[in-house]
């Protein structure tokens, strides 16, 4: 399997990202808000701008040095030692071939080891189907569906309830 590593997010690699992107029909839940993305040099700054600050990080996931998607831990609460984590790939082509789920890994590693939380929480629409599969299969529990949303969360081993 092709290895995959995370790096803070730059504006130069925020633009790259951006010059390759696709949105997803798939995971719309409702079809008339989707619309082709196209390139905007001054939206992609505004959108990097706007994802700065203490209370998040925004990876790029990069492929032999290339981003192919991003990542974001957000809504950071360091009194709770919680974090939700956000998933984003480039394309169809980068898709179905792992590397979400080794950015995920990644993740994880990252919020339990760097930024000291005890749990992560996800949320994906209920039609995205893929990205349910990729939460399971981490460790996340759902815990809830709510409108078009289910949510899930990954408790730190430290910090599992112990089972019977």
């Amino acid at each position: 399997m092709d290895q995959i590593s995370l790096c803070i997010m730059t504006r130069e690699l925020c633009h790259q990202l951006y010059q390759g992107w696709e949105n997803d029909p798939a995971i719309y839940m409702d079809m008339s808000l989707f619309s082709p993305y196209r390139y905007d040099k001054d939206k992609v700054d505004r959108y990097f701008d706007a994802k700065q600050g203490p209370d998040r990080v925004l990876f790029a996931i990069l492929k032999d040095g290339v981003p192919v998607g991003e990542l974001h831990l957000k809504g950071i609460d360091r009194q709770k030692k919680e974090c939700t984590l956000s998933i984003h790939m480039q394309n169809d082509g980068v898709k179905g071939r792992g590397y979400g789920t080794q950015a995920e890994r990644l993740a994880l590693r990252y919020a339990f080891d760097v930024l000291g939380m005890e749990a992560v929480n996800a949320d994906t629409v209920h039609k995205n189907i893929r990205s349910q599969h990729i939460l399971e299969k981490l460790g996340f529990a759902h815990i809830r569906d709510e409108g078009d949303f289910r949510y899930y969360r990954y408790q730190r081993e430290s910090a599992r309830t112990p089972g019977p």
